[in-house]
């Protein structure tokens, strides 16, 4: 209580050849990109039949999620609905509402604070709320970045990764780049975007031992003529071996599973540039269904359930920043097209 349910909510992704484009168009509404580009985009897909990983990802993670709650004693019905295909959100809220659910937390599988990250899904939970007559009440879970169940699970998997490189291996935090200005109004005093994956990487690389490492970034998509945030991944590649780096880890921090930045980006364009120079290469693990990773949304929601009941509540994080706020402010993150109505923030 007062929770009756929980709300999976992902980005989506096509799941055959003929949804590719349809998909993309969905993802860049409003943004006038033509549909040569969108097929361009789409080749990526087609590499991998034309399916995106992230369903069948987010299958797997609710199921886990669903075993972890029974296991636990926690009877409470568990739905999933995307941003951007099926299954919708509005299709999600719609169901909730024809099960007499009144009121759900919501588990973002998008653990950073910037527009595109954070307030974009506040903003598509809004519309959706507002097509369902009678939808239930929902409130979004904390920015969980600074987890000890999500960052433990990639401690881990850097440890493999550079036990099997040379010794002087550096790391290379990889997170989707942003436009500048976006990053520069992410959070309520701005800068949250980097300060937040700056924070997990420094934590991540003190566990391991301090190797370098750098942020870097992937999957710009806007014009050339609009600052994004670099180094782009595959530059940076090329100045660790122009520097003479004996090998590199590629860590996927930004993600929690290997949606398709990480098996095109990384697995297949980074792989492949790392190659060419002869660098040698480990792409670090993803949380997926780590069960640390998935007994986290099961602790995010026992946490939220008891601040909403007035009990006080551990916050668990590591690394520097604090926990994160669980009501976004008004002007958190603002809409770069314009200001939009959003659920689950403060009042203005």
């Amino acid at each position: 209580m007062p929770y009756d349910a929980l709300l999976l909510v992902s980005f989506g992704g096509p799941e055959k050849q003929e949804d590719v484009v349809p998909f993309l168009e969905n993802v860049t509404a409003g943004r006038g990109i033509p549909r040569e580009r969108l097929e361009e985009v789409g080749e990526h897909y087609r590499l991998f039949g034309g399916r995106s990983p992230i369903n069948d990802l987010n299958r797997d993670l609710l199921a886990s999620i669903r075993a972890d709650l029974a296991e636990a004693g926690i009877d409470l019905p568990v739905y999933w609905g995307n941003r951007n295909w099926d299954p919708y959100l509005t299709e999600a809220v719609q169901q909730m509402a024809d099960d007499g659910i009144t009121r759900a937390a919501c588990f973002v599988t998008s653990a950073y604070s910037s527009w595109s990250s954070c307030r974009q899904y506040r903003e598509n939970l809004f519309d959706a709320v507002a097509e369902v007559p009678g939808a239930p009440a929902l409130d979004k879970l904390r920015h969980y970045y600074n987890h000890p169940g999500f960052v433990a699970p990639v401690v881990d998997a850097v440890r493999t990764a550079l036990a099997e490189l040379p010794a002087g291996s550096h790391l290379a935090f990889v997170t989707h780049s942003i436009p500048d200005a976006m990053a520069a109004t992410a959070g309520p005093q701005g800068g949250a975007y980097v300060a937040q994956h700056r924070s997990v990487a420094e934590e991540v690389a003190c566990q391991v031992g301090d190797p370098a490492f750098e942020l870097v970034y992937c999957s710009r998509s806007g014009p050339p003529q609009v600052p994004w945030l670099e180094p782009d991944v595959n530059d940076h590649l090329e100045a660790l071996s122009a520097a003479g780096v004996p090998g590199v880890a590629v860590v996927p921090i930004g993600f929690v599973s290997d949606h398709m930045e990480v098996v095109y980006d990384l697995d297949t364009e980074a792989a492949e540039t790392a190659e060419r120079l002869g660098l040698p290469f480990r792409r670090v693990a993803t949380s997926g269904t780590d069960p640390r990773f998935v007994a986290m949304v099961r602790e995010l929601l026992v946490e939220r359930a008891a601040v909403e009941r007035g009990q006080s509540v551990d916050r668990p994080v590591v690394g520097a920043l604090p926990p994160s706020w669980d009501r976004c402010a008004a002007h958190c993150c603002p809409n770069p097209k314009g200001e939009r109505p959003a659920l689950c923030q403060e009042p203005a």
